[in-house]
């Protein structure tokens, strides 16, 4: 599903689902776009594919960690250390937050997909800098969520932001030549953000940007001297994903 307003991206989703269940999934995304926090659409298109059980890569979620910060801009300073850690060079990872800040598309909005950003070089690789690569395809089995949102429950962690930003970053770091994401939500009510890496697996850091910003999105850092970019985009736009295992849930904390 993918819906606008006023011309501009508004909300975005999807299911991987048993035929039997297609109506139902497509009524939820249908209601999810039409109670958005910022607003009704006033474009929505759905579209159904049917997909093999041949053509689907089956993977699991990282680790989840929650850091609590005291601001966002504590908050970007760790995002920054945590993206150091996993392999990213200092330069490329604070060129990347200040592009997502004043947002990464061309007019200064957010991108509808994330940028590919070299790890060490920090130069952009998407093909179209205002669109960006967007990562579609990808899904929780039933028996993973159950299993996921019980233990993020315990927490008071169970929200369909967490849940969904947990399986795309699954996928994100199971691409060829990934070494880790950042992310913060468009949506102005939410200011939890992430870094995830193979290294670190999913951290949750409470703020990474103030509240009422409407500018949100993602970098992809890569290993630009190994990576296809071809390959790689065709398998965060293309391959379908499905997570069947969940990783470890720790409890809130203040340092990692």
């Amino acid at each position: 599903m993918h819906a606008t307003r006023e011309g501009a991206h508004l909300s975005g989703g999807e299911r991987l689902v048993p035929a039997g269940e297609v109506e139902q999934a497509a009524a939820m995304l249908v209601r999810r776009a039409l109670a958005h926090p910022r607003g009704r659409a006033q474009t929505l298109r759905l579209a159904v594919d049917l997909v093999g059980a041949a053509q689907v890569v089956r993977g699991r979620l990282p680790d989840v960690r929650t850091v609590c910060v005291a601001d966002f801009h504590a908050g970007r300073d760790l995002a920054i250390e945590l993206l150091q850690r996993s392999g990213v060079s200092e330069a490329a990872a604070r060129g990347a937050l200040a592009q997502l800040v004043r947002g990464g598309a061309p007019e200064g909005k957010s991108m509808r997909g994330a940028m590919l950003v070299g790890a060490r070089d920090g130069r952009r690789y998407e093909p179209d800098a205002g669109r960006g690569v967007r990562v579609t395809r990808m899904d929780l089995s039933a028996a993973a969520q159950a299993r996921l949102r019980a233990g993020l429950a315990h927490y008071a962690l169970d929200s369909i932001h967490v849940r969904e930003a947990l399986v795309l970053a699954a996928k994100v770091l199971a691409a060829p030549g990934m070494l880790a994401e950042l992310c913060w939500s468009d949506d102005p009510d939410y200011t939890t953000g992430y870094v995830a890496s193979p290294a670190l697996g999913y951290v949750r850091i409470s703020e990474l940007k103030p509240r009422g910003d409407e500018r949100g999105g993602r970098a992809f850092f890569v290993d630009e001297q190994a990576v296809h970019f071809s390959d790689l985009i065709s398998f965060l736009e293309q391959q379908v994903f499905l997570v069947e295992e969940i990783g470890a849930i720790h409890p809130p904390q203040e340092r990692i």
